[in-house]
Order: C-alpha cells, then sequence, then structure tokens
C-alpha cells in the first residue's frame, strides 16, 4: 500500500515538501553517512501518545486506571510503561503526519538510514515502528528512563556523535535535542519556536506551521447537539407558563446544560479515540483526526463541566443542580461503560433524554405530571433503539459482524428496530390516554383537536424508524429530525394543533 493509505482516517498537516529540495538533502546526507532521528509524539503522529494510552486504559481497563496512580510517584516514565502494557491502541489507525512520512520514505530511497528515537515507551514504539516499517532503528523510553528533552539529546550524541544527525521534531522539549545536530527540521511548529531553533542551529527546515484552526474547536463541543437541550422547554410549554422569570431560568438552564453536554461529549471523544477512528464518518471528529491535541482535550472536557456548574448557580434551584450533577455522572457511566451493556445502553440512552426534560421542569418550578413521564420514558427509548439501529444498518453495510465498542451484532437489528417501533407506539397510546384525561379536558378550550396528533406520531415514528432500515439515519435521530423538512413540518403541524386547541 501507498504511504498516504498507512492511516485511515489522516490528512496532509502542513505544508507540502518541495521533493527537489528533498532529494538533494537525502543525497547531502546519504554522503555524509548521517541518520536522520525522528520523534514520534506530535511528529511522525498528529497525536500524543501519554495521553493515547491513558485514554485507551481508562476506557478499556478500568481498574488499570485506578492502579496507574501509584506510577505517578514511580516517575512519568514508569507511568508511561504502565499505560503501554495496558492500552489497545491499534497502530494502523493513529492519524500519521503525512508530509513527515513522505519525508522519511524519500530519505531511505536516497539511502539513508532512519531512526525513530522518543519519549513514548518503547511498547508503542515498537508497535508503530513495526507497522510503518521506515526505521532501521527504534529507541524510546522505559520503565527506569524518560527519553526526553536532554536526557534525549544526551542519548543521541552518545549513539551518533554530535552534528552526526538529523532531528526532526515540533516541541520546546527538543531544543536541546536540535543543539547537538547538523541539522534542525522542526515539523508544524510555531513562529516562537521557529526563532528558537534558528536561533542554536546553523542549518534548519521547517515543514509546515502551527495554525490554530478554532472550527476544529467549535466541532469539538458538537454544538449542533445543543438542539436535543431544546426539550429543556418542554415542561414551559406544556404548562402554558408565560412569565418572564420562568423563561429566564429556562434559557440559563438551556446555556448550562449545553455546557456540560460538551464537556461529555469531548469526555466521551477521548474514551472513544479508537472506535471512532475506524468509523467512516466519526474518524473526521478533531480529537479522532488529530486536528486538536488530546493534551488540549483533557483540558477541555473538566473546564467545560465547571463552567456550565457555575453558570446553573443562575438559575437559582438546587433542584435542577442536582439533576445537571445526576445527568453528569450517568453520562459518564455511559461513556466508561454502559455503553457496552446489551439494552442497557439503549435504556440509558432514553434516561438522559428525559434528563433533559426533568431539568425543564426543575429550572421553571413546574412539576412534571405522571403522563408527560410516561410519553417521555416510550418515546426516547425509541429514538435511542433508533440510533442503535442506524449504527447496525452502518455496520452491515461495511461488512462489519459487530459494532465496535458496542454490545451488539448484525443479526441484532431485527430485534432492535421492533424495540423502537413498540416504544415509539406505546408512547402514541400514551399520548391518546393523557389527550382523554380531566387536565386536558379543563385545560383547552376544544381538546378533541388534540387527536390529531396521534396520528402524525404515529407516521413520524414509522417513518424514522423505516429512514433507519434504509441507511440514511445520521448518528443521532433528533439531531436528523432538525435537519429533515419532512420532520419539521410534522413538528409545526402538532405546535399548529396545540396552539388552535387553547386558543379556540
Amino acid at each position: 500500500a501507498k504511504l498516504y493509505e498507512i492511516a485511515l482516517c489522516s490528512s496532509l498537516n502542513g505544508k507540502a515538501i518541495n521533493p527537489h529540495q528533498t532529494q538533494i538533502s537525502a543525497t547531502r546526507h546519504m554522503e555524509n553517512k548521517n541518520i536522520l532521528v525522528v520523534d514520534l509524539d506530535g511528529t511522525l503522529v498528529k497525536t500524543d501518545m501519554f495521553f493515547e494510552t491513558a485514554w485507551s486504559v481508562l476506557s478499556n481497563d478500568f481498574k488499570a486506571a485506578f492502579r496507574a496512580i501509584k506510577y505517578i510517584f514511580s516517575g512519568r516514565a514508569s507511568l508511561k510503561q504502565h499505560l503501554a502494557a495496558h492500552a489497545r491502541v491499534d497502530p494502523a489507525h493513529l492519524p500519521y503526519n503525512q508530509t513527515v512520512l513522505e519525508f522519511i520514505r524519500d530519505w531511505r530511497e536516497a539511502d539513508g538510514r532512519v531512526a525513530l528515537v522518543t519519549a513514548s515507551d518503547r511498547v508503542v514504539a515498537e508497535a508503530i515502528a513495526g507497522h510503518i516499517g521506515l526505521f532501521d532503528e527504534v529507541h524510546a523510553s522505559h520503565g527506569e528512563r524518560n527519553l526526553k528533552g536532554p536526557i534525549k539529546a544526551e542519548f543521541l550524541v552518545e549513539r551518533f556523535g554530535a552534528g552526526n544527525f538529523d532531528y526532526m521534531g515540533d516541541a520546546r522539549a527538543d531544543l536541546a535535542v536540535w543543539k547537538e545536530a547538523e541539522r534542525a527540521i522542526t515539523v508544524n511548529a510555531s513562529a516562537s519556536l521557529k526563532r528558537a531553533v534558528e536561533a542554536i542551529s546553523t542549518s534548519t527546515a521547517h515543514l509546515g506551521s502551527q495554525n490554530i484552526n478554532w472550527k476544529s474547536y467549535a466541532k469539538a463541543l458538537r454544538p449542533h447537539q445543543w438542539l436535543k437541550n431544546i426539550l429543556i422547554f418542554l415542561p414551559i410549554i406544556a404548562a402554558h407558563d408565560t412569565s418572564s422569570d420562568s423563561w429566564l431560568a429556562t434559557l440559563v438552564a438551556f446555556i448550562s446544560f449545553s455546557l456540560v453536554a460538551s464537556s461529555v461529549y469531548v469526555l466521551n471523544d477521548l474514551l472513544d479515540l479508537s472506535a471512532d477512528r475506524v468509523h467512516p464518518r466519526k474518524c473526521n471528529r478533531p480529537l479522532a483526526s488529530g486536528d486538536i491535541p488530546l493534551s488540549h482535550g483533557s483540558f477541555m472536557a473538566p473546564g467545560l463541566l465547571i463552567l456550565g456548574l457555575l453558570t446553573s448557580l443562575a438559575v437559582g434551584r438546587v433542584e435542577f443542580i442536582g439533576i445537571i450533577l445526576a445527568y453528569y455522572v450517568l453520562t459518564t457511566a455511559y461513556s466508561l461503560t454502559l455503553k457496552r451493556r446489551l439494552v442497557i445502553d439503549i435504556c440509558t440512552l432514553a434516561g438522559l433524554y428525559t434528563f433533559r426534560v426533568l431539568a425543564g421542569g426543575a429550572a421553571a418550578g413546574l412539576p412534571l405530571s405522571v403522563w408527560m413521564l410516561a410519553f417521555s420514558i416510550f418515546v426516547f427509548l425509541s429514538l435511542a433503539a433508533v440510533k442503535r439501529q442506524a449504527e447496525l444498518v452502518d455496520g452491515m453495510a461495511s461488512g462489519r459482524e459487530n459494532i465496535s465498542g458496542r454490545a451488539y451484532r448484525v443479526e441484532d437489528l431485527p430485534v432492535v428496530a421492533a424495540m423502537a417501533i413498540a416504544s415509539g407506539y406505546i408512547s402514541v397510546l400514551v399520548m391518546a390516554l393523557y389527550i382523554n384525561s380531566p387536565a386536558v379536558q379543563n385545560q383547552y378550550g376544544y381538546p378533541q383537536l388534540l387527536w390529531g396528533v396521534c396520528p402524525i406520531l404515529l407516521y413520524w415514528i414509522s417513518r424514522m424508524v423505516m429512514i433507519a432500515h434504509r441507511g440514511w439515519m445520521d448518528d443521532d435521530p433528533i439531531i436528523f429530525a432538525a435537519r429533515d423538512r419532512v420532520s419539521r413540518i410534522c413538528g409545526l403541524l402538532i405546535a399548529g394543533i396545540v396552539i388552535s386547541a387553547s386558543l379556540l
């Protein structure tokens, strides 16, 4: 396979190399018998293998992650060794820097030798080097030595001699190494780092520049998923509450919930790195693709949570804060383990949708009726099943027997689809019983009109299941509904019926 096909979901990062300049460089160093030394984190791969292994362990082996705490006091090298031993990182699907790979290939075509020298643990380094197949030597950290900065520089001078190697790196920790190299090669470095390298080295080359893509950070927050948080407004709308205080409190609750939800999305992306990279669409997520450093994502998750909780204080209701904390705990449990539990994952997703309705009632100080809770549970269980149904259909289309990171097999598809249909139809039954209840008869001027909601819901739920069955469903059915013209028409018809029943 060609080098640019090594990674499933990687893309060029940085400026393209001039082939003529590369050939001249390779030929010159072939004559000088120099070796090209390449760093791993942020250079060969657009990720950091320390964070990569840490999140992998936390996702797949919670006990090993807990035991890692004691290795912190034994030194960073010891901690890396423990994480590497328990991590499940597939080298084939890491986000490789294609510019660096092409540079290495050109160097080898000029009969140059290449060494991978990294502060990552040797288990990780050797696995990646074995997959790439371009390195003559591999040197990495082990349990007692962290091969980074001055220690790496000392090692390279001892092994190759000062000025007998070219070094390719990306961070300020590499300055000590570049100082001993004949030529310093930076990868996607910032302007200040380039100046620092040029001040200590007489021969430099720069591959790409550091570009902060704020769109990638915004994308990681998944603002389109905030559409689901509109459910927070459902209790105040159903209660016909027009008070400005209630609406303001609900709006603040929406903002708070969105920030906490984004924290969960970032956390989930960190825990799902391996699964996302083999997914046809999720591999383009900023953290999985390497567009955002994992170190940044590791700080974004708690930062968004703290900001969301601080915003929740403005709502001024203890019940809302309790609900939002419970939502975060449940979503974290879902990300760590519940999403891999058969059926429990669907029930949990339904509960997370329902939490939004509960949060809206708590923010506005409105008690929720049994009818609303029953309807919410069944309709959201249906949508959660539709979500799994869509994933199974994708798996069948791509020839996979199992969904990565889930407990379902392709042959489970008919059962999951039946769950979606049954739960959806029961939610319509609950709606019909609610329409006939005394509460509705007293609240609406012409309640008979509300019967028109039932056939629209039956049509919409049936259509959603059919769309998922045909493989046209996005990852989340509520987001799909918000973008789908027919679903929006159904929503407008239902809103029109409810308003008419209230005013007539």
